[in-house]
């Protein structure tokens, strides 16, 4: 692929990870179709993840939830759990059969940048990789309110760390981490304020620091698990 005045661009690498090999095979042709991404890799399995991971290091993985020999989450964890000066790590992203289960909100802890539906459009495949890959979240106000009614009201260690993580905030940074929980883009939330876009970003940046945060959907677990955004 080339940039402007003939520049060779990189294409966004990826590794998809899946026990179906008809799934793996559909994802992969869907992706390479595409003229900035490439798929580097599949694994039928979590372990084969981690190893095809450390040899070809992909910029982002798709990740199974559950498959045989090592699930999706372990195999994240692993992944994500080196020292990140030390080599390059790639962005993962869940692929799940259904809305949201217990393994998802555990594997966003774990470092995961989002998930994916296996039923996605190839545009919403395509999507997914390159909001990811640009450093986003990829995290649905739909998926956010899905999150919400499963987890809301837990009581566990999670919970007293995100109340402690509050404590540093301010009024309107808390006011901005509540509508980050509720699942509003920046925009939306420069709206609701009625703010600019900018002075939202520049909170959003604050508020990663403060907590602290990998990215927006660990903000988002942050504001639910500490009770600022509740079931419904």
């Amino acid at each position: 692929m080339t940039g402007p005045q003939g520049r060779a661009t990189a294409r966004t690498s990826v590794l998809i990870a899946d026990d179906q090999k008809m799934v793996r095979e559909s994802f992969a042709a869907l992706l390479d179709a595409q003229p900035d991404i490439r798929v580097v890799a599949q694994a039928a399995d979590g372990a084969e993840a981690v190893r095809s991971t450390i040899e070809t290091s992909p910029d982002v993985v798709l990740m199974d939830v559950r498959m045989p020999v090592m699930d999706g989450l372990e195999a994240t964890r692993r992944i994500l759990s080196t020292d990140r000066s030390s080599r390059h790590v790639p962005k993962v992203v869940m692929v799940t059969t259904f809305n949201i289960d217990d393994y998802v909100h555990e594997a966003l802890q774990a470092g995961a940048s989002g998930f994916l539906l296996k039923d996605s459009s190839a545009d919403e495949l395509a999507r997914a990789v390159r909001v990811v890959a640009a450093g986003d979240a990829l995290l649905a106000p739909s998926v956010t309110r899905q999150l919400l009614e499963r987890f809301a009201g837990r009581r566990d260690p999670a919970r007293s760390r995100a109340v402690e993580a509050l404590k540093n905030l301010t009024g309107r940074e808390r006011e901005i981490l509540v509508l980050i929980g509720r699942g509003l883009s920046n925009r939306e939330i420069a709206g609701e304020l009625f703010v600019g876009e900018q002075t939202v970003k520049t909170y959003v940046g604050r508020l990663l620091q403060k907590v602290p945060a990998r990215d927006r959907v660990h903000l988002v677990i942050t504001a639910y698990d500490a009770g600022l955004v509740g079931q419904g």
